[in-house]
């Protein structure tokens, strides 16, 4: 190898002169660049949106009011919630979840509104930074919250870090090889998984929720980490291929410049080009927004009405288990890119408002003998979920030119937070609804 690395070729030039060209990259240089990057995006997507998950996982909990003003050391993991009204069959929250998924949704949808306008400007690092920073806050300030309020507080930090954090690198995945946006997906995918088994596990386990937060501040570390030291430096290619991708061995971002001015960078489009290029994003962003609109209402709307009083598992117990269900298909999905990709994703929006509509008239009429069938519900809805971002995503980096690609990516992010942000806007009064009524 070591030969084959320091050999020339040697050419005739359009005079007939003899050229020594530059040496290529050793092959195992390349390889190794491309896995690299590609375990990188895996890591940013897992850190970049585990506060989110975990704080979706912790909503119950939040709105129990179960970290006590007191010694939260020994508060028990699964006090009975307060209700909101004692006679609901539903045993209600006097809020609904859909409170905490605003809080972690809201803040991540005006930073995608906005960054189509001017957050490609900005700096990749600082950016990533304040992510990490808001992360780690995220975590500190709901552990240590005596109030609902406060609480919230947190998880709008949680939803700062994501929602940059998703442009971010969602925007940077248009200067690597295709490959690394699966890897992306992946990891955001493996972030729910992670960081509801992680809520759920710990607290079974008898920890706090204080404690169980705190013991996840390793995450924004892993995040900057992965960033600054594990991905080389970006260049603008054509995401054709990941063999074409894979032109030469590049360093570290840490000392080697972040690409903080791109030759292709989206900064260069005028606002006719950037409405253009969203307009034809059109076709890829409506199913995402339905999607996320459907089953979102199903989890921080219904989850905590689906209660079955005939099992051994406390209402939080349950509401946890959801999450982590939920979160479990998600991650296969988005990790399926390489064995099923699917075009038409008008077709997996339509399936995911089926399953909402279900579950609907369950809540209505309860007529789910089981948990356990509402369990292989939730995890087929995130199934649906998953790959409806991944190729979403993926067709999008298909179709889109090289100086129009990262604009797109970033645009194309509003897709599930506006979803989300709808859903939460309407579970609160049906929530209220619901409750008052039974």
């Amino acid at each position: 190898m070591g030969g084959c690395a320091g050999s020339r070729r040697r050419l005739l030039d359009s005079e007939g002169e003899e050229t020594t060209p530059e040496p290529l990259p050793p092959l195992l240089d390349r390889r190794g660049a491309l896995w690299r990057n590609m375990m990188g995006f895996w890591l940013l997507g897992l850190c970049n949106n585990f506060s989110y998950v975990v704080m979706l996982s912790a909503a119950h909990d939040i709105l129990s009011h179960q970290r006590a003003s007191g010694n939260q050391s020994h508060v028990d993991p699964d006090p009975p919630p307060t209700p909101h009204n004692s006679s609901s069959r539903f045993d209600c929250n006097s809020v609904s979840t859909a409170a905490v998924l605003l809080a972690d949704i809201l803040p991540t949808l005006v930073i995608k509104l906005l960054a189509p306008l001017g957050l490609h400007l900005l700096p990749y690092s600082p950016r990533v930074l304040v992510s990490g920073v808001c992360a780690a806050g995220s975590f500190i300030l709901v552990a240590f919250s005596h109030s609902v309020g406060t609480s919230l507080c947190g998880v709008v930090l949680a939803s700062i870090s994501s929602g940059l954090g998703e442009v971010t690198f969602l925007a940077l995945t248009a200067f690597y090889p295709r490959a690394v946006i699966s890897w992306w997906s992946s990891g955001t995918g493996g972030a729910g998984l992670l960081g509801a088994l992680s809520y759920l596990g710990l607290t079974q386990a008898g920890l706090s929720p204080q404690h169980t937060l705190l013991s996840m501040l390793g995450i924004p570390a892993l995040l900057l980490a992965s960033y600054f030291f594990l991905l080389t430096s970006p260049e603008p290619q054509d995401p054709g291929g990941e063999e074409e991708a894979e032109t030469s061995a590049r360093q570290p971002l840490i000392g080697s410049g972040v690409p903080e001015s791109k030759p292709d960078s989206s900064s260069s489009l005028s606002l006719q080009e950037r409405w253009t290029v969203f307009k034809g994003l059109l076709r890829y962003i409506v199913p995402l927004v339905l999607v996320y609109f459907a089953e979102y209402f199903i989890n921080q709307g219904l989850f905590e009405l689906l209660f079955f009083r005939n099992t051994s598992l406390s209402h939080a117990q349950q509401y946890r288990w959801y999450q982590m269900l939920y979160q479990a298909g998600v991650f296969v999905s988005r990790s399926s890119l390489h064995c099923c990709r699917i075009r038409f994703t008008w077709v997996l929006a339509l399936l995911q408002c089926l399953n909402l509509a279900f579950l609907l008239v369950d809540v209505w009429l309860s007529f789910l003998p089981s948990i356990y069938l509402v369990f292989l519900i939730i995890l087929y809805e995130g199934l649906l979920g998953g790959a409806a971002y991944v190729n979403t995503f993926h067709n999008i980096a298909l179709k889109t030119s090289d100086e129009h690609r990262e604009f797109a990516m970033a645009a194309a992010c509003i897709s599930d937070t506006l979803g989300i942000s709808l859903s939460g806007l309407l579970a609160l009064p049906l929530h209220d609804f619901l409750c008052h009524l039974s």
